[in-house]
Protein backbone atom coordinates (compact mmCIF):
# COMPACT_ATOMS: atom_id res chain seq x y z
CA UNK A 1 0.00 0.00 0.00
CA UNK A 2 1.52 3.39 -0.93
CA UNK A 3 2.40 5.96 2.07
CA UNK A 4 0.19 8.58 2.51
CA UNK A 5 1.59 11.96 1.48
CA UNK A 6 2.26 14.53 3.43
CA UNK A 7 1.94 18.65 2.19
CA UNK A 8 2.71 21.90 4.01
CA UNK A 9 0.57 24.81 2.69
CA UNK A 10 1.96 28.16 4.00
CA UNK A 11 -0.71 30.84 3.65
CA UNK A 12 -4.43 30.03 2.79
CA UNK A 13 -5.42 32.65 1.05
CA UNK A 14 -7.76 31.82 -1.88
CA UNK A 15 -4.84 29.74 -4.31
CA UNK A 16 -3.32 28.23 -0.86
CA UNK A 17 -6.56 27.23 0.46
CA UNK A 18 -7.82 25.76 -2.83
CA UNK A 19 -4.75 23.85 -3.38
CA UNK A 20 -4.93 22.60 0.42
CA UNK A 21 -8.57 21.44 -0.16
CA UNK A 22 -7.57 19.92 -3.43
CA UNK A 23 -4.68 17.51 -1.17
CA UNK A 24 -7.02 16.80 1.21
CA UNK A 25 -9.63 15.16 -1.13
CA UNK A 26 -6.64 13.43 -3.02
CA UNK A 27 -6.30 11.95 0.35
CA UNK A 28 -3.07 13.96 1.55
CA UNK A 29 -2.33 15.17 5.03
CA UNK A 30 -1.87 18.64 4.92
CA UNK A 31 -0.02 20.81 7.52
CA UNK A 32 -1.51 24.27 6.80
CA UNK A 33 -0.74 27.79 7.89
CA UNK A 34 -1.89 31.25 8.27
CA UNK A 35 -1.62 34.15 10.41
CA UNK A 36 -5.59 34.47 9.62
CA UNK A 37 -7.66 33.10 12.68
CA UNK A 38 -10.54 32.96 10.36
CA UNK A 39 -8.85 31.01 7.43
CA UNK A 40 -7.32 28.33 9.52
CA UNK A 41 -10.99 28.35 11.73
CA UNK A 42 -12.35 27.61 7.66
CA UNK A 43 -10.06 24.31 7.01
CA UNK A 44 -9.49 22.97 10.58
CA UNK A 45 -11.97 19.77 9.55
CA UNK A 46 -10.30 18.96 6.51
CA UNK A 47 -6.59 19.89 7.42
CA UNK A 48 -4.61 17.37 9.01
CA UNK A 49 -2.87 20.14 10.92
CA UNK A 50 -4.15 23.73 11.12
CA UNK A 51 -1.41 26.08 12.60
CA UNK A 52 -2.37 29.77 13.04
CA UNK A 53 1.20 32.40 12.94
CA UNK A 54 2.61 34.11 11.05
CA UNK A 55 5.50 32.30 8.80
CA UNK A 56 7.92 34.86 8.37
CA UNK A 57 8.78 33.49 12.26
CA UNK A 58 11.63 31.07 12.09
CA UNK A 59 11.19 29.90 15.90
CA UNK A 60 7.59 28.68 14.66
CA UNK A 61 8.30 27.47 11.17
CA UNK A 62 10.88 25.15 13.17
CA UNK A 63 8.14 22.89 14.19
CA UNK A 64 6.42 22.22 11.06
CA UNK A 65 7.52 19.30 9.59
CA UNK A 66 9.20 20.16 6.52
CA UNK A 67 11.71 17.58 6.42
CA UNK A 68 9.67 14.86 6.33
CA UNK A 69 6.95 16.82 3.84
CA UNK A 70 6.71 15.93 0.29
CA UNK A 71 6.38 19.24 -1.00
CA UNK A 72 6.22 22.97 1.13
CA UNK A 73 4.02 25.20 -1.07
CA UNK A 74 4.36 29.06 -0.17
CA UNK A 75 1.69 31.66 -1.03
CA UNK A 76 2.01 34.48 0.44
CA UNK A 77 -0.27 36.81 -1.47
CA UNK A 78 1.15 40.35 -2.66
CA UNK A 79 3.28 41.01 -0.09
CA UNK A 80 6.95 39.68 -1.95
CA UNK A 81 9.15 40.52 1.84
CA UNK A 82 7.25 38.14 3.66
CA UNK A 83 7.00 35.51 0.77
CA UNK A 84 10.73 35.87 0.75
CA UNK A 85 11.42 35.63 4.43
CA UNK A 86 9.34 32.65 4.98
CA UNK A 87 10.66 30.55 1.67
CA UNK A 88 14.28 31.56 2.98
CA UNK A 89 13.14 29.97 6.56
CA UNK A 90 12.14 27.18 4.96
CA UNK A 91 15.07 26.07 3.13
CA UNK A 92 17.39 26.62 5.41
CA UNK A 93 15.29 24.35 7.88
CA UNK A 94 15.59 21.62 5.17
CA UNK A 95 12.16 21.63 3.11
CA UNK A 96 13.03 19.14 0.46
CA UNK A 97 11.11 20.70 -2.58
CA UNK A 98 9.59 23.88 -2.12
CA UNK A 99 7.33 25.49 -4.52
CA UNK A 100 6.31 29.08 -4.63
CA UNK A 101 3.06 31.31 -5.90
CA UNK A 102 4.80 34.47 -7.62
CA UNK A 103 3.79 37.99 -7.70
CA UNK A 104 6.29 39.72 -10.48
CA UNK A 105 8.77 38.42 -12.64
CA UNK A 106 11.53 39.87 -9.83
CA UNK A 107 10.24 37.83 -7.08
CA UNK A 108 10.57 34.68 -9.40
CA UNK A 109 14.21 35.84 -10.29
CA UNK A 110 14.68 36.76 -6.45
CA UNK A 111 12.71 33.09 -5.71
CA UNK A 112 15.11 31.14 -8.02
CA UNK A 113 18.12 32.33 -6.57
CA UNK A 114 17.23 31.26 -3.06
CA UNK A 115 17.47 27.88 -4.32
CA UNK A 116 13.46 27.16 -4.73
CA UNK A 117 12.08 23.93 -7.16
CA UNK A 118 9.28 25.82 -8.89
CA UNK A 119 8.05 29.32 -9.24
CA UNK A 120 4.31 29.16 -10.13
CA UNK A 121 2.45 32.37 -11.39
CA UNK A 122 -1.28 31.16 -11.58
CA UNK A 123 -3.20 33.85 -13.53
CA UNK A 124 -0.35 33.19 -16.25
CA UNK A 125 -0.37 30.16 -16.54
CA UNK A 126 -3.97 29.55 -16.65
CA UNK A 127 -4.60 32.62 -19.18
CA UNK A 128 -1.59 31.04 -21.17
CA UNK A 129 -3.37 27.26 -21.28
CA UNK A 130 -6.84 28.32 -22.33
CA UNK A 131 -5.23 30.69 -24.76
CA UNK A 132 -3.70 27.90 -26.55
CA UNK A 133 -6.54 25.86 -26.11
CA UNK A 134 -9.06 28.51 -28.08
CA UNK A 135 -6.34 29.01 -30.72
CA UNK A 136 -5.30 25.63 -31.59
CA UNK A 137 -9.14 23.60 -31.46
CA UNK A 138 -7.50 20.70 -32.27
CA UNK A 139 -5.55 20.35 -29.43
CA UNK A 140 -7.49 18.54 -27.03
CA UNK A 141 -5.22 18.78 -23.81
CA UNK A 142 -1.82 20.28 -23.40
CA UNK A 143 0.35 19.68 -20.27
CA UNK A 144 3.65 21.55 -19.99
CA UNK A 145 6.06 19.12 -18.54
CA UNK A 146 9.12 21.89 -17.74
CA UNK A 147 10.29 25.36 -19.59
CA UNK A 148 11.59 23.00 -22.44
CA UNK A 149 9.01 19.91 -23.05
CA UNK A 150 5.33 19.56 -23.10
CA UNK A 151 3.10 16.74 -23.65
CA UNK A 152 -0.14 17.32 -26.17
CA UNK A 153 -3.06 15.65 -27.07
CA UNK A 154 -3.85 16.59 -30.38
CA UNK A 155 -6.38 15.42 -33.36
CA UNK A 156 -4.74 13.68 -35.86
CA UNK A 157 -5.10 16.00 -39.20
CA UNK A 158 -6.89 14.50 -42.06
CA UNK A 159 -3.89 14.10 -44.25
CA UNK A 160 -2.43 11.23 -42.09
CA UNK A 161 -4.89 9.10 -42.17
CA UNK A 162 -4.16 5.54 -43.99
CA UNK A 163 -0.34 6.68 -43.77
CA UNK A 164 1.84 4.99 -41.27
CA UNK A 165 4.02 6.41 -39.02
CA UNK A 166 7.13 5.72 -40.69
CA UNK A 167 5.87 7.49 -43.68
CA UNK A 168 4.69 10.51 -41.80
CA UNK A 169 8.27 10.49 -40.17
CA UNK A 170 7.09 12.92 -37.40
CA UNK A 171 10.07 12.97 -35.35
CA UNK A 172 12.48 14.00 -38.40
CA UNK A 173 10.15 16.45 -39.74
CA UNK A 174 8.50 17.77 -36.71
CA UNK A 175 10.94 17.01 -33.64
CA UNK A 176 7.97 15.65 -31.93
CA UNK A 177 7.88 11.89 -30.56
CA UNK A 178 4.64 10.25 -30.97
CA UNK A 179 4.03 8.20 -27.72
CA UNK A 180 0.45 7.16 -27.84
CA UNK A 181 -2.55 6.87 -30.21
CA UNK A 182 -6.05 6.87 -29.01
CA UNK A 183 -9.43 6.25 -30.86
CA UNK A 184 -11.76 8.47 -29.12
CA UNK A 185 -14.62 6.16 -29.79
CA UNK A 186 -13.86 2.89 -28.57
CA UNK A 187 -11.45 4.26 -26.24
CA UNK A 188 -8.73 1.82 -27.14
CA UNK A 189 -5.01 3.64 -26.42
CA UNK A 190 -2.00 2.39 -27.65
CA UNK A 191 0.91 3.07 -26.53
CA UNK A 192 4.64 3.59 -28.30
CA UNK A 193 3.22 2.49 -31.62
CA UNK A 194 5.47 0.93 -33.79
CA UNK A 195 6.93 2.40 -37.45
CA UNK A 196 4.13 0.50 -39.16
CA UNK A 197 1.47 1.63 -37.31
CA UNK A 198 -0.87 3.02 -39.54
CA UNK A 199 -3.07 5.95 -38.71
CA UNK A 200 -7.06 6.49 -39.57
CA UNK A 201 -9.57 8.93 -39.30
CA UNK A 202 -10.62 10.81 -36.40
CA UNK A 203 -7.59 9.30 -34.09
CA UNK A 204 -5.61 11.44 -30.76
CA UNK A 205 -2.28 11.88 -31.42
CA UNK A 206 -0.54 11.86 -27.87
CA UNK A 207 2.60 13.79 -28.66
CA UNK A 208 5.58 14.85 -26.59
CA UNK A 209 7.97 17.62 -27.82
CA UNK A 210 9.52 21.50 -27.57
CA UNK A 211 6.46 24.23 -27.63
CA UNK A 212 7.91 25.84 -30.78
CA UNK A 213 7.97 22.17 -32.33
CA UNK A 214 4.44 21.27 -31.14
CA UNK A 215 3.27 24.64 -32.69
CA UNK A 216 4.35 23.13 -36.20
CA UNK A 217 2.18 19.89 -36.28
CA UNK A 218 -0.85 21.92 -34.78
CA UNK A 219 -0.53 23.66 -37.95
CA UNK A 220 -0.80 20.49 -40.26
CA UNK A 221 -4.20 19.99 -42.05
Amino acid sequence: MASIKHFVVIGLGSFGTALAKRLCKNGCRVTGLDASKERVEELKDELYEAIIGDATERELLQHLPLNDADAVFISMGEDITRSLLATLHCRELGGKRIIVKGVTAEHGRLLQSLGVDRVIFPEIEIAEDLADRMTWTNVVDFLSIDPDYSFMEVAAPDSFAGKTLQELNIRQRHGIWVVGVKDPLSGELTMFPAGDYRLSVDQILLIVGKPSDLGSLRDVT
